[in-house]
């Protein structure tokens, strides 16, 4: 059990039939009154963010998530098969639980899964990934100063803006915490 007062950045803990990660906290002790603790809260499978403040002596129970490094295969329609890189079990996934995985993720790329009780919640890409460009608008020579950017779709089907010199058949390094253009591979 963790108490409100013991509350830190990251912690994940089981409250009103759902598991939250603490995003943010502060204790406040006012001239008059008892103290509490003001709280930004994540639902970490439906992404809801609350703020809500806590007795410091409430209790919760800790929510133990498990990480797993997971290789995605292939998609079948609605569904995304993944397997497990130790047990080579395979795992199938709706796309609305890799719906921001997957514009960055390439059929065998390893990425990191999270599960709570056995259940798999969320599906996270590298923080960079190597995309080739398939389609974009021709480049121009000289204009590799200037600040402007162009759509460039990648093998995922992923668009993003591109600098000006950037051309098909280009690799790119994608910021995927960010969806944006890092540099070229």
């Amino acid at each position: 059990m963790v108490t409100a007062g013991d509350f830190k950045k990251g912690l994940t803990v089981e409250m009103d039939n759902g598991v939250w990660t603490i995003v943010d906290f502060q204790h406040v002790k006012p001239g008059k009154g008892a103290a509490f603790v003001r709280t930004t809260i994540k639902n970490i499978v439906t992404g809801a963010v609350l703020e809500r403040t806590f007795n410091p002596t409430d209790k919760f129970p800790r929510a133990i998530i498990e990480t797993k490094e997971m290789q995605y295969l292939y998609n079948d329609g609605d569904l995304y098969y993944f397997m497990d890189n130790e047990s080579y079990e395979q795992l199938a996934l709706s796309a609305d639980k890799v719906e921001d995985a997957i514009p960055y993720v390439k059929e065998n790329d390893t990425v990191t899964m999270r599960f709570f009780k056995g259940a798999p919640f969320s599906v996270e890409p590298p923080n960079f990934v190597t995309l080739r460009v398939t389609n974009t608008e021709p480049g121009f020579k000289g204009d590799t100063a200037s600040n402007t950017t162009k759509p460039a779709t990648v093998e995922t089907g992923l668009t993003i803006k591109v600098p000006l010199f950037v051309e098909i058949g280009d690799l790119l390094q994608i910021d995927t915490r960010t969806g944006e253009y890092m540099s070229r591979a």
